[in-house]
């Protein structure tokens, strides 16, 4: 996948672009004006460590087809005037994962602080309710049962880690949310999701990896 092949490396170029200015701007910034907007640079940098990311998980998830999953990555989540980009929708015979992938400070921990997940002293908590936000739609669109639609949050350069869990992996609540939000490292997404899919019917999985698509269209460029 190219630089700008998934909606976060597309939204970073763009507020590149933006940042920069137009003609008059860049004809300042040639006789050493600084004309350049440094916050949104900033934040189009955050969306590119987003990207690369998504680059990286996707490119992980690429052996689960093997196993039996579908994968449909970069979605639109349709609902009435609301719209979300759903990184990647993961399909097996009698399920799916909604996928949402972060790119969070390596130099802290991401951890449940009372409950909540939090990354060093930041709470994060509100992501981990987006993604069973997300789930909740996709199982009413797609008309499928809620336990049947898995959320899932994967968090790339902060190391997961809490008392009383593995490494590499928690399991949260989010109000309106019956079942757990998957909050995994990298190393503990392929393992994980080989283990639910293996001994699958790879063409049920097909079929409602096509009903899912009709659904959830590619996130529109």
């Amino acid at each position: 996948m190219s630089a700008y092949g998934n909606s976060a490396s597309r939204e970073a170029a763009a507020l590149r672009q933006k940042a920069r200015g137009g003609p008059v701007r860049r004809l300042l910034a040639r006789v050493g004006v600084d004309t350049v907007d440094h916050q949104m640079m900033a934040q189009a940098t955050r969306f590119e460590r987003g990207g690369e990311a998504e680059e990286a998980t996707l490119a992980m998830l690429q052996p689960l087809r093997r196993y039996g999953w579908q994968i449909l990555p970069d979605r639109l989540l349709p609902d009435g005037r609301a719209q979300a980009n759903l990184d990647d929708v993961l399909v097996t015979d009698d399920g799916i994962v909604v996928l949402d992938v972060k790119a969070w400070d390596r130099h802290r921990i991401t951890t449940l602080v009372q409950g909540r997940v939090c990354c060093g002293m930041e709470d994060r908590h509100e992501q981990v309710e987006k993604v069973a936000g997300y789930a909740s739609r996709v199982a009413r669109l797609v008309g499928m049962p809620a336990d049947r639609v898995w959320p899932l949050l994967v968090v790339h350069g902060s190391r997961v880690a809490a008392p009383g869990f593995e490494a590499g992996r928690l399991e949260v609540r989010a109000p309106k949310w019956a079942g757990p939000v998957h909050v995994l490292g990298p190393e503990w997404l392929v393992p994980t999701l080989a283990r639910a899919g293996s001994g699958r019917d790879a063409g049920r999985a097909e079929e409602l990896a096509r009903r899912v698509a009709g659904v959830l269209p590619p996130y529109p460029r």
